[in-house]
């Protein structure tokens, strides 16, 4: 009996944290989704919320961030499409999520976004780099 008891603890407790990993994905998501949505709406000052603050200290500015994604960045600037691809958390609150992107030229990228959960709970995005792909797979 004790021993049934404590591996339904335990495979309880192993979906509870499975559900709280797939939760953290969905928010980290929904945060670059949005981020995508406001840049493609040329909505800046909203693109620039979902920045976390060691990106806000390099680009303190909404017109600074937006001069780095438009200049460095065009595919993730003004995507055709976009889809989430490979996700990995590496660790509490910390998400890497691969976005396969079309760019404005019709060829295929790849964006590789961290983010972190901050203190207030929310997910903002640390980074992104971005490389061409010529065949991209999930």
């Amino acid at each position: 009996m004790r021993r049934g008891f404590f591996a339904f603890a335990f495979v309880s407790l192993m979906l509870a944290f499975q559900a709280s990993a797939g939760d953290e994905i969905k928010a980290g998501q929904a945060v670059i989704d949005s981020q995508l949505k406001a840049l493609i709406a040329d909505d800046c000052a909203k693109a620039y919320s979902f920045a976390a603050p060691n990106v806000k200290q390099i680009f303190p500015t909404v017109d600074a961030f937006m001069n780095m994604v438009t200049n460095g960045y065009p595919p993730v600037r003004k995507p055709q499409s976009y889809a989430f691809g490979k996700v990995e958390q590496t660790g509490p609150g910390s998400i890497v999520q691969q976005v396969l992107i079309v760019g404005p030229d019709g060829k295929d990228y790849e964006a590789v976004y961290t983010l972190q959960q901050q203190p207030d709970g929310t997910f903002q995005i640390t980074g992104c780099s971005l490389r061409a792909s010529n065949s991209l797979s999930t």
